[in-house]
């Protein structure tokens, strides 16, 4: 496991400031995958109240987003970091960026959750909603748990885990594409569905991007785009 520490600033409201925005990039961190796990119960159990709270939420994680960003631009104006200190600073800002994103989604999944809550009909996809929403919110636990232990190996294991979130997309999309054809009255119901899962499946790619950056923070390596 990567180890990177702070202590040895001269100045000690340096390390803090450093340490303050790790800290509250987590709180954000914990508050989305919070809404994503909401988000995908209000689809598979109809909960249009739970579905609601999401999105109300939504605004909570923008504001998160916006007092980091500030927090980070302080800390560069004020302190001029460099080397892994301005690498740390500038992960987090994008970071923020790709977890305001899967609250984005987040918010878009719990919008599909009250339609098709409001939608009589089968529950077909739910099953592919609940296995793909399982793993990617583990996939977003294990990136928030590598960048907290600016944990490298992790991050890598965590990274390929959105290959199998791929593959599970594109089967899912074969199975309701099949569904609608053999049922066309089920087409209304199965793309809001399909949107869903879509969400899914973009959610996993910004939990890519966070463990992409942690190398980057850690390592001093840009592997984005590389196979």
């Amino acid at each position: 496991m990567a180890k990177m520490s702070f202590e040895n600033h001269i100045m000690k409201q340096f390390d803090e400031e450093l340490e303050e925005i790790r800290t509250r990039l987590m709180e954000m961190g914990g508050k989305v995958e919070q809404q994503l796990q909401n988000a995908v119960t209000a689809v598979t159990d109809a909960d249009s109240r739970l579905a609601e709270e999401v999105i109300s939420g939504d605004q909570r994680i923008d504001s998160m987003e916006v007092d980091i960003d500030e927090a980070c631009i302080l800390i560069i104006a004020r302190r001029q970091p460099a080397a892994s200190d301005l690498r740390l600073v500038m992960m987090v800002t994008k970071a923020v960026n790709d977890l305001e994103r899967i609250g984005d989604e987040a918010k878009k999944i719990a919008n599909h959750a009250i339609i098709l809550a409001e939608q009589s009909g089968s529950v077909e996809g739910y099953t592919e909603v609940r296995h793909m929403g399982a793993s990617v919110t583990r996939m977003l636990s294990d990136a928030l748990d590598a960048f907290a232990r600016f944990d490298v190996d992790a991050a890598m294991r965590t990274l390929e885990e959105d290959k199998q979130i791929d593959l599970e997309y594109k089967t899912a999309l074969r199975e309701l594409v099949t569904y609608m054809m053999e049922d066309p009255r089920s087409i209304s119901r199965v793309i809001n569905v399909l949107w869903v899962i879509r969400s899914l499946e973009r959610i996993g790619d910004h939990a890519k991007n966070l463990c992409e950056q942690i190398v980057y923070v850690v390592k001093g390596k840009d592997i984005r785009h590389q196979k």
